[in-house]
């Protein structure tokens, strides 16, 4: 099976998100995002691709209940299962939101790339809780108001 990543910025209460607007705006952060996911298959729920569209260098597979949505230079797919079947015999793919998607995705994930936001945000979408018992840190990055930490399973 394709490696699977699950990448995302996560406030210290878990919040990832509101539902319509990227809580905070960290451009080098942004950067590494880019950086780290560049060539490689991304998996997304609808709602996610609305806040960021389609991202140069990157496919973007989005998991909609809609039947008949589309957009140009996207494939759709209707379940987590179709999108990783989508995806394909990739080196790796990456799971980028939102909260529904990561809580379907982290029994495949092999690897959490975690942007730890030093904030605490309003927001009703939630990154799904990393077990200390499942995860192990294999890798961190402090910078100033954030910290890029890096899980493998156990």
């Amino acid at each position: 099976m394709t490696n699977v990543t699950m990448i995302a910025a996560v406030g210290r209460n878990g919040v990832i998100g509101d539902g319509s607007t990227m809580l905070w705006h960290i451009p080098e952060d942004l950067k590494f995002f880019k950086r780290t996911t560049m060539g490689h298959p991304m998996i997304m729920g609808r709602r996610t691709f609305e806040t960021m569209g389609v991202l140069p260098g990157r496919r973007s597979i989005v998991v909609t209940r809609q039947p008949d949505w589309a957009h140009p230079g996207v494939e759709t797919a209707h379940s987590l299962a179709e999108a990783l079947s989508l995806a394909g015999p990739a080196d790796e793919v990456f799971i980028v939101g939102g909260g529904e998607v990561y809580r379907e995705a982290m029994p495949y994930a092999a690897r959490l790339v975690i942007t730890e936001v030093d904030q605490a945000p309003d927001g009703s979408v939630t990154f799904p809780e990393i077990d200390g018992e499942q995860w192990q840190e294999t890798d961190r990055e402090d910078r100033d108001g954030f910290s890029w930490v890096t899980y493998a399973r156990r």
